[in-house]
């Protein structure tokens, strides 16, 4: 019963899905040289204004199917790990190099402005920063400083209170 009042397909009312695939259609088409900008303005405008997916399907009867889009997965090289390696290993340190370079910038304004060479007192923060930055990078710890705390052993000793 349900079969015998079903709308054709080509009655059927067309959704903005269905009028977003249609522009993506003739967009295809524009960028591959089957339609002229002029062609494509109309018959994006026509694509807007339709109700039925008949109304669609006569915009697009001319063209012909585009291919589907495949996608690949990006490949990674050994030598895109290895730079990624690099990158993560030298992280740490380029907060050192900034922050003694801010530090020793400071250093030779105040000591230009006192014209003499003050003492050089940014070794002291720089040496306690490079000991920290040392520390955390020989002891080998691959996860990110605000990872929070460590997930449970899994041992179930909590789950028997």
């Amino acid at each position: 019963m349900y079969e015998e009042r079903q709308v054709p397909p080509e009655r059927m009312r067309a959704s903005d899905a269905d009028r977003d695939a249609t522009a993506a259609r003739l967009a295809h088409a524009l960028q591959e040289g089957r339609l002229t900008l002029d062609e494509y303005t109309e018959r994006l405008d026509q694509t807007m204004r339709s109700v039925t997916m008949g109304d669609l399907s006569g915009l697009t009867s001319d063209l012909p199917t585009p291919p589907e889009p495949t996608e690949r997965a990006p490949e990674r090289s050994a030598e895109d790990a290895q730079v990624a390696t690099w990158r993560r290993r030298l992280e740490p340190w380029r907060g050192l190099a900034s922050i003694s370079f801010i530090l020793v910038g400071i250093w030779a304004i105040t000591s230009a402005f006192a014209g003499v060479l003050l003492p050089f007192w940014p070794l002291i923060p720089i040496g306690f920063m490079f000991i920290f930055t040392l520390a955390g990078s020989v002891s080998g710890h691959d996860q990110d400083p605000f990872c929070g705390p460590p997930p449970p052993s899994g041992r179930g000793d909590d789950s028997d209170r």
